[in-house]
């Protein structure tokens, strides 16, 4: 087994998943930093955050937890999917040319890779022929969940590395079958394993977690199917062991920070009774496929969660699929292992057509199991994405061996199946330019780097808008509140974001009545203390379509500000001893 790349089969296959990526990411290309994709602004504000933080492990800040977002308590990045290892691969990139362009190299290269990487694995390991191995590898990185996901959620496009991982287990189970195996062949995939396991924690956790729940799945159904002797078993089992002892010391600690650790929570944020896959939506095309119907997106809880939209003519081809490959072990723990993602991603409690009924569902016994319970439920259905496409490449390698019907049959059913899920181009929308102030560097008058600088109005889950200002100096300076997962609710459990300081709340009213607030003895105090408990060292207020009454109410509290560039600002505080 080679993942050596060379053969013309293999150019092609890559250059066809990268054209159409950028297909899907055509719309933020055209500028990167003046457009957003317009269904799912709030997350690529958020995401673009943590690229330009990641970025800053070249400057020398290794921190996984930091205070330069919800300032001064800050933000635990693991327990926020922050994508920390993209951030730190692409650091170059967002350096020369900024974070936007890197969320938009990275939409592109998630995609395009995850579908190479799979066909990699269809074509070289598992020998399948280029054309099945090139629909394989294309529906595992443009099926239509895959592409919703594109929608901001680069952790969850970022699959790249599973391949590998399946790669690993391959080897593994294959030396672990060999009379007379040299240890070093068990070795070398199970140190392998361990170590892309390593790396996806930091690149996307949550696919880890799907990858291993499908995996564990599909090993042990496989198992009772092919009924392997026990001496490859127990192999297998000691080789799995190697993996996990080479992954469980090195993650120990990061590991800890996110369970345990400040600013960790003990619960998922997200409601899984609401983020539970529709029963209509596996039958339905996406709205962002080809045959796709907007009306279809109120089966679903946003555009960036269409994981079910598979459409009636592919759960046809499944259901034939199986019935003629049913003789192979591997297609068996395929379909069984995809039926398993699918039931738990209907969530605790069916869903039919926008309609909750009382039918309890295998979920509901998981629920509430630490680390499951971080998942949202919808989500499972992505672990099914590869096994449907392994069917599908086991499926055209037989039908062209045939010499019947079936060999014409079969492709053409593929096609009839496949094209209508095609990707459309995400849709974008124009966004605000980042004031002058922040975009070169004029903040650098009023605070250094690691001061807190307090935008008006601040940062908040819904309007997470000044977010952007703190990107464009590569997070240089914190912010307080933000959009982050943090622990304030009751007991500590978990919440988007965090409670308002009364000044932060009087800001946030008047900028969205536009009616200045009066301001006396107890809200000057009360300003004082606020901006004090951020640690600040000034406010800043740039353009807003409330911008004259906000500046009223800043007037009132703190004085005349200062003009620096097209920013109004008040200097506060003092510098931070430490530069952090």
């Amino acid at each position: 087994m080679t993942w050596r790349i060379g053969r013309p089969a293999d150019w092609g296959a890559c250059l066809a998943y990268l054209l159409l990526a950028l297909w899907v990411a055509g719309g933020l290309l055209r500028d990167p930093q003046g457009l957003e994709l317009s269904q799912n602004a709030s997350d690529q504000t958020l995401v673009e955050w943590f690229l330009a933080y990641g970025s800053r492990f070249w400057d020398g800040d290794h921190s996984l937890l930091t205070d330069r977002m919800n300032a001064p308590d800050g933000i635990n990045l693991l327990t926020n999917a922050a994508t920390t290892g993209l951030g730190v691969l692409f650091g170059a990139v967002t350096m020369l040319f900024g974070a936007p362009v890197t969320f938009a190299v990275l939409m592109v290269l998630n995609l395009a890779a995850t579908a190479f990487a799979w066909y990699l694995l269809f074509h070289r390991v598992l020998h399948a022929s280029p054309i099945a191995a090139g629909l394989g590898g294309g529906f595992c990185g443009f099926a239509p969940g895959m592409v919703s996901q594109a929608n901001s959620h680069l952790h969850m496009t970022a699959q790249w590395l599973v391949p590998a991982m399946i790669w690993c287990v391959v080897a593994l189970f294959r030396a672990c079958g060999e009379e007379g195996a040299r240890v070093s062949r068990i070795l070398r995939p199970a140190v392998a394993f361990g170590l892309l396991v390593v790396a996806q924690v930091f690149i996307g956790e949550e696919v880890l977690f799907l990858t291993a729940a499908s995996l564990a799945v599909f090993t042990i159904i496989y198992a009772l199917a092919a009924r392997p002797p026990w001496h490859q078993v127990w192999r297998f089992a000691a080789g799995i062991a190697i993996a996990v002892g080479i992954a469980v010391p090195l993650l120990t600690y990061p590991l800890w920070l996110q369970f345990a650790g400040p600013q960790s929570v003990p619960n998922g944020v997200f409601n899984p009774d609401y983020f539970s896959a529709d029963l209509a939506s596996f039958p339905a095309y996406s709205p962002l496929s080809l045959a796709g119907d907007v009306s279809n997106a109120s089966l679903s809880t946003g555009p960036a969660e269409y994981n079910t939209f598979y459409g009636a003519p592919l759960i046809l081809l499944v259901l034939w699929l199986v019935f003629w490959l049913r003789r192979s072990p591997v297609a068996w723990a395929s379909v069984i292992t995809a039926l398993a993602m699918s039931a738990l991603s209907l969530g605790a409690k069916l869903v039919v057509d926008r309609e909750r009924t009382e039918v309890e569902l295998p979920y509901g016994w998981l629920k509430d199991i630490p680390v499951i319970d971080g998942a949202l439920p919808m989500r499972f259905a992505l672990a099914a994405i590869p096994l449907i496409a392994l069917l599908i490449v086991l499926g055209w390698d037989k039908a062209m061996e045939e010499v019947g019907p079936a060999h014409w049959v079969l492709p053409l059913a593929i096609g009839v199946a496949l094209v209508p899920l095609a990707p459309t181009s995400l849709p974008v929308r124009e966004r605000a330019p980042v004031p002058v102030f922040y975009a070169e560097g004029h903040w650098k008058r009023c605070a250094e780097t690691g001061d807190v600088i307090v935008p008006v109005p601040i940062a908040t889950p819904s309007l997470p808008g000044p977010m952007r200002y703190a990107t464009a100096s590569r997070a240089a300076f914190g912010m307080p509140e933000g959009f982050f997962i943090g622990p304030y609710g009751r007991d500590g459990r978990a919440t988007v974001g965090t409670w308002k300081r009364p000044t932060s709340h009087l800001l946030d009213e008047v900028a969205k009545s536009g009616v200045p607030a009066p301001v006396g003895d107890k809200e000057r105090i009360q300003a004082g203390m606020d901006f004090a408990a951020w640690k600040a060292r000034c406010v800043v207020l740039t353009s807003h379509p409330h911008r004259t009454a906000l500046q009223t109410v800043l007037e009132d509290m703190l004085g005349p500000g200062e003009q620096i560039a097209d920013a109004l600002v008040w200097k506060i505080g003092e510098p931070r001893t430490s530069q952090g």
